[in-house]
């Protein structure tokens, strides 16, 4: 594989809760700063920009960006839920492959408030009136928050299938923590144990408080250039996109009356399948992997989704410890989005910087030894699902 697209540089702000984090604004030019300055450019060299966020007035993008410079160029705001910073991605992905331009910004940022994830426009349709009906019609009215009430869902569903221990999603969260130890970006970095996760107070169907992400401020940043560019400017060249895909709802999403296909399994595999066969690679090919686990439940429908583990087999694939350190693939190695937070324009491209970290070596105790590939995976409900194999250049 020959990756026509170089990660040049990648930056990041710490993660924190809404009642630490400063505005959307100072976390996005910090983000966008770092990246900068990791790329070893100037903001002047950039001729585009695509900035990502779901909570916020128009033009936020431009407000963040302007605190870096004010060049002119192109700034694009993007908003895809929780696959907004990927889709960012996406964007700048393709107008360099597409040998338009030469350099170009992928930012995510969001500040967020406390509280579970709410609508906020009441006078017109949702985009999530289908999916409601699906839930509804399939489990009934609930007070829970709607996304808990998807894939707490989506996990019973799957529990009910295969037969799960009542432990199996709480070992994910288990996980989750241990990983994000290492990780000075993570907002929860104390170890739980499952007895604490099954112990916190109950949400939706499996999930307990301890198995769904938190609400986070932060933000992240990539700088992504065409090879030539990179050379002609003496940038490092040692990491590239090797294959991308975004994928939407496809008729099975509300047809199937299934949580499962309702929170993405299908645009998920789709989008994985895309990105394996214009790599040439399989999962097996695959050693490290951040993936959207916006709650255990969608972790564990993740691995197979991705064919890291086949279908009806995860539960295994957790007892036999194959998805961390010393087992077949290491599940988001920064704790993802249950430990390391999850503000939503942010969290593709957090994903995006941690597996850069991971490909160059500098992981820290992070570290998955023998990486090559890494894959990623964000999804946003609505919906939108990316997937992108990023590899090791010689």
């Amino acid at each position: 594989m020959a990756g026509q697209v170089t990660v040049a540089g990648v930056g990041m702000i710490p993660f924190k809760t809404p009642k630490n984090s400063t505005s959307y604004d100072i976390l996005g030019s910090g983000a966008a700063r770092a990246a900068l300055a990791d790329a070893g450019i100037d903001y002047e060299l950039v001729q585009q920009a695509y900035v990502g966020y779901v909570y916020g007035d128009s033009t936020c993008g431009q407000a963040a960006l302007y605190g870096v410079g004010q060049t002119g160029i192109p700034i694009v705001n993007v908003n895809n839920n929780c696959s907004t910073g990927s889709s960012a991605l996406f964007l700048a992905r393709q107008a360099i492959e597409s040998g338009m331009l030469d350099c170009v910004l992928a930012l995510g940022f969001e500040q967020m408030q406390p509280g579970a994830l709410a609508t906020h426009w009441q006078d017109r349709p949702s985009p999530f009136a289908r999916f409601d009906e699906v839930a509804i019609a399939v489990q009934g009215e609930s007070d829970a928050p709607f996304a808990a009430r998807y894939f707490g869902g989506a996990g019973a569903a799957y529990a009910e299938e295969y037969g799960l221990a009542e432990d199996t999603f709480a070992r994910i969260a288990v996980k989750a923590r241990r990983h994000a130890a290492n990780n000075p970006y993570a907002v929860f970095r104390d170890p739980v144990t499952v007895e604490e996760v099954l112990a916190s107070p109950r949400v939706y169907g499996p999930l307990t408080r301890l198995q769904c992400c938190p609400p986070t401020c932060g933000a992240a940043a990539a700088v992504l250039c065409s090879p030539e560019f990179a050379h002609r400017h003496g940038l490092r060249t040692d990491v590239a996109i090797a294959a991308q895909a975004m994928t939407t709802d496809s008729p099975s999403t509300f047809a199937d009356r299934d949580l499962r296909t309702l929170v993405g399994y299908d645009m998920s595999k789709a989008a994985a399948g895309q990105v394996y066969e214009a790599a040439g690679i399989g999962p097996e090919d695959v050693r490290v992997v951040e993936l959207h686990d916006c709650f255990t439940t969608n972790e564990l429908l993740t691995y197979e989704a991705l064919g890291l583990t086949p279908e009806g087999t995860a539960e295994r694939f957790i007892a036999d410890g194959d998805n961390t350190y010393g087992g077949r693939v290491v599940t988001n190695p920064s704790g993802g989005l249950l430990s390391k937070g999850h503000p939503l324009g942010a969290t593709g491209l957090a994903q995006c910087a941690e597996l850069v970290w991971q490909l160059r070596g500098q992981a820290g105790a992070r570290q998955v030894d023998g990486v090559n590939l890494a894959l990623q995976h964000n999804i946003g409900l609505g919906g939108a699902a990316v997937v992108t194999l990023y590899e090791k250049v010689s």
